[in-house]
């Protein structure tokens, strides 16, 4: 102490937070996540082309084809045959549902958002299997939804329940988990970069350097794998673009507006689905194959409705379909997807909006050809426009669905055009619906991620990085006169007390001194006897984020720092300004760059 006051004790060095020590152990983390990140791409990516060899052996069993070709060969069927495989595979699901499957419906993307977000990167094992399968047998009969979604959840699921077997803490679990989401997307769409800013942006919610590094390798293992058993081609095949003239830019922002009418009324659809059930006290099991039966009217007139849609996308952007088909389909497509997404079908909505887009998009361009006939560019120039903007908005993923169109044309002109019309169809979708599919499907649960998502970058930091060493602190057999001078120096702070070990034992402020002061005997007054159990303590490996939330709840100013679960010893001190300046910060960060976000209107 200073000024002649006993002197605290000093942390020891290799735990204090020093620059050594720090570097040593986050080198060491980095190496380990990229280690994992490998097998955790490596994994994501084998479990994306197992469900879709498994989709394709059921859509060979009912279908007679794999399952992308299930429209083209299915379109000379008999019409009972259309209606009842839906039908009869929704009842099917629906009994396996109410009987085996966890929880209420499969879990998809929305579940590892709120994981990630509010339960630790917590996935369970039951859900991850059942739910697959669920998901393989609905795209297998045909439902009207995507694969992408379910590769995620599985996919980090396995990241979750490796990381939590091999011990790793809350916030290692997490980044697994986006490099599990990276690699899966990676892996659908042949497109390594829109997984990596997918996961980020969807996911993970930041773009901190200690999760993008990991996400990046776990993306590029996942695409390597994939080609390698796959093929490289990308997901769809596109004719050369070119955009005809500037003068249509104003087209393109007025599809922005028409692709977020056709997201918002994609996800008000699978609403009114589920309303429509839940007013009608349709059984849980019987909800499939109402679905399924719906499913099938619609494709007895359209059969190009079945499935992922990836066919049906590759013709909407050949520049070789009429208006009224477009338009036509669109809509099917849109009310199939509703049907099966609403009625239990498991399943995602990627790949549908992406087929609803390109449909608007490639309508709007005819339309636009026949008005303005000597500006305007192909129709399938406005397809991939419109399967940007509608899957853009309906994700709340702006960046990595830029990305992806940029990986799918490498093609910067049209990129330039994408970026206009994905930016005007994501802010109509947050003003006016919502900020994402997943996002509304929590709240209609009562979950809310609202103001967790800040707390991803404090998750990448640790309390070695934020502790102090000038805490005040005296041996647990000092007397009253040591105590007072101690509190005279320091009121506000609190007098941490140690053992001979440095061991911490407690604490003690300005107020416990009255009861010592009234004492029989204040001489015989001992810092032990009046040290009070701290409510709160931090190790050096702790998160930021854990280390905020707690304190805020417990309103402690300063928390000690121990150097272990079981080895108490006091080896600092982190101060709540110090973690409230830090929280700011990652707040600006956060809002600064996650897509997605509420749109909120400047303050006049």
């Amino acid at each position: 102490m200073q000024g002649g006051k006993a002197a605290r004790p000093k942390p020891p060095a290799p735990v204090g937070g020093g620059g050594l020590f720090r570097h040593t152990v986050l080198h060491r983390r980095e190496m380990v996540l990229g280690a994992l990140a490998v097998l955790v791409g490596a994994a994501a990516a084998y479990a994306a082309i197992g469900f879709r060899e498994g989709a394709d052996l059921i859509a060979w069993t009912v279908y007679g084809a794999a399952e992308e070709k299930v429209p083209a060969a299915i379109r000379d069927a008999a019409a009972w045959h259309m209606l009842l495989v839906p039908a009869l595979g929704g009842l099917a699901l629906g009994l396996l549902g109410a009987y085996v499957l966890p929880g209420p419906q499969p879990e998809g993307v929305a579940d590892v958002i709120e994981a990630s977000t509010l339960r630790n990167g917590r996935l369970d094992f039951g859900p991850m299997w059942s739910g697959a399968f669920f998901s393989v047998a609905s795209i297998g009969l045909g439902a009207s939804v995507g694969r992408e979604g379910p590769i995620v959840h599985l996919s980090a699921s396995l990241a979750s329940l490796a990381g939590r077997r091999i011990g790793l803490g809350p916030s290692l679990i997490r980044t697994l988990i986006g490099c599990a989401v990276a690699a899966g997307v990676a892996a659908s769409f042949n497109a390594p970069l829109a997984g990596v800013f997918f996961a980020l942006e969807v996911v993970v919610g930041h773009y901190g350097i200690g999760a993008f590094s990991p996400v990046v390798i776990a993306s590029v293992v996942g695409t390597i794998v994939t080609r390698v058993h796959v093929g490289a081609d990308p997901a769809f095949d596109l004719p050369a673009q070119h955009i005809a003239s500037f003068w249509e830019f104003p087209a393109f922002v007025l599809l922005g507006f028409v692709c977020a009418g056709a997201a918002i009324a994609l996800v008000r659809g699978i609403a009114l689905t589920q309303d429509f059930h839940r007013r009608l006290k349709v059984p849980r099991w019987l909800q499939p194959a109402i679905g399924g039966l719906g499913l099938g009217a619609l494709a007895y007139a359209y059969p190009q409705i079945l499935g992922i849609g990836y066919q049906v996308t590759s013709e909407a952007l050949s520049n070789g379909v009429g208006l009224r088909v477009l338009v036509l389909v669109a809509l099917a497509k849109l009310a199939g997807t509703a049907l099966c997404l609403g009625s239990g079908f498991g399943g995602g909505i990627f790949s549908p909006s992406l087929a609803v887009g390109a449909l608007t998009g490639g309508a709007f361009g005819l339309v636009a050809a026949h008005l303005f006939p000597g500006l305007s560019s192909a129709s399938s120039v406005y397809a991939v426009l419109g399967m940007g903007a509608v899957a853009a908005s309906t994700l709340g993923a702006p960046i990595s669905t830029v990305i992806m169109i940029f990986e799918l044309t490498q093609n910067y002109e049209i990129t330039f055009a994408v970026m206009v019309s994905v930016a005007i169809a994501s802010l109509v979708f947050r003003n006016l619906f919502a900020e994402s599919f997943f996002l509304w499907q929590l709240r209609r649960r009562g979950v809310s991620v609202e103001g967790q998502r800040e707390l991803g970058l404090l998750r990448q930091r640790r309390v070695s990085e934020l502790m102090q060493g000038g805490y005040d602190a005296v041996p647990a057999d000092a007397g009253l006169d040591v105590l007072k001078a101690h509190l005279r120096a320091h009121p506000t702070t609190g007098l941490y007390v140690v053992d001979g070990e440095g061991g911490l034992v407690g604490e003690i402020g300005v107020g416990d001194l009255a009861e010592a002061v009234l004492a029989d005997d204040p001489a015989e007054v001992r810092a032990e006897g009046l040290a009070r159990k701290l409510p709160v303590v931090l190790r050096p490996g702790d998160d930021l984020a854990d280390a905020f939330t707690r304190c805020q709840a417990l309103q402690e100013e300063n928390v000690p720092v121990v150097r272990g679960e079981a080895d108490m010893r006091l080896v600092g001190e982190v101060r709540f300004a110090d973690l409230m300046r830090a929280y700011n910060t990652a707040l600006l960060e956060a809002r600064a760059t996650e897509q997605g976000r509420r749109w909120r209107k400047p303050s006049p």
